[in-house]
């Protein structure tokens, strides 16, 4: 059995490109899938958020027009209700920073923008995993938290790293469109990591050694299954 920390975003609004405030938060399919795969495996996951907040679901990934029909988003409400156990009393970041775990997960909705994306606590955790060769798992928007790891010379700590992400393609006609304020795989770019995007809205893995990342939504099965192999052959 390993130890996976799952990080997820404490933000639940994020302001937009025109100076409006959207209201966001976790995207339920991502952490709810991931989490049940990764659990069934019998690995230990630490649910953690910035300041230990309970972590927001993104009101978007319960709306049945969005994500595909009533009978999905009853599914993501039981599954939030019945979660308390786990998402009701999450881990503060700080508190476990020094912590080690085989594995580092993200998932994403648009608050990782906000929270994840500058938090020095979680660049550091994620610095000492890559130094260790832990597993590193964002999906999603989860890969703005990889943002926040740069090393005490100011390098970042993932450029010339293979890895995708929601792609803009994604985000200007499935997501926040024109007035997304930045566009992760933009700045990941910018920092030298090397995108490798597939057709948008499809299920997209890629592995780069210990950094395992997905594109969307549809990926977060993908994901948990990548991790849950990747520590089966430890």
């Amino acid at each position: 059995m390993s130890r996976i920390l799952m990080v997820v975003t404490a933000a639940d609004t994020l302001v937009l490109a025109d100076g409006t405030t959207h209201r966001t938060g976790f995207w339920a399919e991502e952490l709810i899938v991931a989490r049940r795969l990764l659990a069934a495996a019998g690995h230990d996951i630490v649910l953690a958020t910035p300041g230990g907040r309970r972590p927001p679901v993104d009101p978007a990934s319960l709306d049945p027009s969005v994500i595909g029909g009533d009978e999905r988003a009853e599914e993501f409400r039981a599954s939030l209700d019945a979660s308390d156990a786990w998402l009701g009393v999450p881990v503060a970041l700080d508190a476990i920073a020094h912590e080690e775990f085989d594995a580092i997960v993200l998932p994403g909705g648009h608050g990782p923008m906000n929270d994840l994306a500058s938090d020095p606590t979680l660049g550091r955790i994620l610095v000492d995993a890559n130094d260790r060769e832990a597993l590193i798992a964002p999906f999603c928007h989860g890969p703005a938290g990889l943002l926040s790891a740069v090393d005490d010379d100011g390098h970042f700590t993932f450029a010339g790293r293979r890895m995708t992400a929601f792609t803009r393609e994604e985000e200007l006609t499935g997501g926040l469109g024109t007035n997304t304020p930045w566009f992760v795989t933009d700045r990941l770019s910018d920092l030298g990591a090397i995108i490798e995007d597939a057709a948008p809205w499809t299920s997209h893995v890629v592995r780069d050694r210990n950094l395992i990342t997905g594109q969307n939504p549809q990926s977060s099965a993908a994901v948990a299954e990548a991790i849950n192999a990747a520590l089966s052959s430890r």
